[in-house]
């Protein structure tokens, strides 16, 4: 699994023809050629359980279907390469912050792996890691952490590499679109897919705080609650109040929602957007993807 941050050393190879975005609602598809064509196919109810403890893919059938008719077996021996975004709450997303960081990637991941244990409610030794350790802030260094069980990883990557795909760039929904941010002061990103609701806060080009949470209902009230307490984090650890915030994924709530935050947190509040197509529940990660390979843009 890769983070963001290694999307662009890809800009120094052809990218993948394909890119994938899976949630429980459907795939989308990005077919990358002379201009870029976006398709979806839905998922049965049921089909996947999104969740960062235990197997997601309930009906690997069904999903196997809808990925043979987004990208039918080519007959080549010669794999295709595609990039593959998985939904946020099928892994835990972290920052952590270190006064010391060491150069050497075997200590990195083995101190990386240490702060983990506490927090990550399976086993660290036996999972899919990713980092991306940001510029440094001063003597400290922050680290994003991607990290998911191997079942859950391997288990969404089969019916690709059953279709003769090789999933070279794997990655999740919300850290793809932080690419369709063009960050101004102290941001905060909320995006909401399905029952999971995803909070990211920007300062200076640097991912401070991501939250991927179940959400006990998908009215505004909910995500309020839940979405809240970041702002109080926000003035407490960076000593300022958020400037901005995005919304991503709130359908038609997405007025009311921006009139009540705009109203309660006196921040402005806008829409995450994309040169292609409006960003929603099941599509950002891979809009966003697209973004970083500066597609259409």
């Amino acid at each position: 699994m890769r983070l963001p941050a290694a999307i662009s050393n890809l800009l120094l190879e052809p990218p993948p023809s394909m890119a994938f975005e899976l949630s429980g609602a459907g795939v989308s598809v990005a077919r990358m050629g002379a201009r870029t064509e976006l398709d979806f196919r839905p998922l049965k109810p049921g089909v996947l359980d999104i969740s960062p403890l235990k197997d997601n893919v309930i009906m690997p059938d069904e999903l196997a279907f809808a990925v043979r008719e987004l990208a039918p077996h080519s007959g080549k021996s010669k794999r295709r390469d595609v990039a593959l975004i998985l939904p946020d709450y099928s892994s835990r997303i972290a920052v952590l912050d270190f006064d010391n960081f060491p150069s050497d990637p075997k200590e990195q991941e083995s101190l990386i792996k240490f702060r983990l244990r506490k927090s990550i409610p399976f086993d660290v030794e036996s999972a899919a890691i990713s980092y991306c350790v940001q510029p440094a802030e001063g003597k400290k260094f922050d680290v994003v952490v991607v990290v998911a069980p191997l079942e859950v990883v391997s288990r969404y990557e089969a019916p690709f590499r059953a279709g003769g795909m090789n999933p070279g760039l794997v990655t999740t929904s919300s850290l793809a679109a932080l690419n369709l941010v063009e960050e101004a002061g102290i941001t905060v990103v909320a995006k909401v897919t399905g029952h999971a609701l995803t909070v990211m806060v920007l300062h200076n080009h640097r991912l401070k705080l991501v939250r991927c949470l179940e959400i006990s209902g998908t009215g505004i009230a909910e995500i309020a609650a839940d979405l809240y307490p970041t702002f109080v984090y926000i003035e407490d650890s960076l000593g300022a109040k958020a400037e901005r915030m995005l919304l991503c994924g709130f359908g038609e709530r997405l007025e009311p929602a921006r009139q009540q935050f705009h109203g309660e947190l006196g921040v402005d509040v806008e829409a995450l957007r994309s040169p292609l197509v409006a960003p929603g529940e099941n599509n950002a990660g891979l809009l966003g993807y697209l973004r970083s390979l500066a597609r259409d843009n």
